[in-house]
């Protein structure tokens, strides 16, 4: 199982005065459970690139491959890409508008043709999944608080039981609390089912945490692409590109200027305390 890039590129309003390449051949291979980062600045191709991987955004050059078939094949089954494929766009609790939580998660199973007796089995699981109590089903998705309202939209897409789940800055505009709460969540569905998972965010703590492989992209083109460990070793280029690198990152630089011997490839919290401890017993 994998989703395969082959020198994609993309070009918004070919032939106008708006022309603009906003993906350079792109090439990337994305396999079954991983969990890979994407990041870049505003403007940088992120959003861009993630709505080629279920054919919502068709490229201008170049192919795309799920499980090793081309998705631009004359007569390929798009729809089903789109339920093995799911897409959660940011600020995805905007899409709902039905009665309840329970009535808006059936959606997409009920699009995929599916009975009504399984449409909601699905939907209090995908519920259950996404972390969000048997209560609330009968709640209008308008009473609900911004993380439980992010929680029954990841649940609607969850709901379709896609092999991969695509999240675009998933925690925007959530607090502390809430943010740690789904990416928490996310990362349980990752470890526990055997979920591909994408994330694309602005929070390299966040990245740095949760993901096996980060993405750096720049200007249309993917200028890093592996372990958190390898990317912000280039923390001073990522600088330039208007990135950074995780906090303790220049905290342990900075130790180590200071003379403390510690690592600097650490790239969070808990690896942090780790090192600073080691270096400490090492000291004695």
């Amino acid at each position: 199982m994998s989703i395969k890039l082959e020198h994609v590129n993309y070009l918004y309003s070919p032939g106008t005065a708006y022309e603009r390449m906003a993906l350079k051949d792109i090439c990337l291979e994305i396999q079954q459970g991983e969990f890979v980062g994407i990041i870049g600045h505003t403007g940088s191709g992120k959003s861009t690139l993630i709505q080629h991987l279920n054919g919502l955004i068709r490229a201008t050059g170049g192919n795309v491959y799920y499980n090793g078939e081309n998705i631009y094949r004359e007569g390929y089954p798009m729809r089903e890409l789109r339920s093995q494929v799911g897409l959660v766009f940011q600020y995805p609790e905007y899409q709902l508008f039905e009665e309840t939580v329970l009535k808006d998660v059936c959606f997409g199973p009920k699009n995929q043709g599916l009975p009504q007796e399984e449409c909601e089995k699905r939907a209090r699981e995908a519920l259950k999944l996404a972390g969000l109590k048997e209560k609330y089903e009968q709640y209008s998705p308008f009473d609900l608080s911004g993380g439980q309202k992010r929680r029954a939209a990841i649940a609607g897409v969850l709901a379709m039981r896609p092999r991969v789940l695509v999240l675009d800055e998933p925690t925007a505009g959530l607090d502390p609390k809430g943010r740690d709460e789904i990416l928490d969540q996310i990362s349980y569905l990752h470890r526990e089912g055997g979920l591909t998972v994408i994330l694309v965010s602005h929070s390299m703590e966040d990245v740095a945490r949760y993901a096996d492989r980060i993405v750096v992209m720049n200007g249309g083109e993917i200028l890093y692409n592996g372990t958190p460990k390898e990317v912000f070793a280039h923390y001073r280029e990522l600088e330039k590109i208007g990135l950074a690198a995780p906090q303790v990152t220049y905290i342990m630089h900075d130790l180590q200027e200071k003379g403390m011997k510690v690592r600097t490839d650490v790239t969070t919290v808990e690896e942090a305390a780790d090192e600073i401890m080691a270096a400490l017993g090492r000291g004695k």
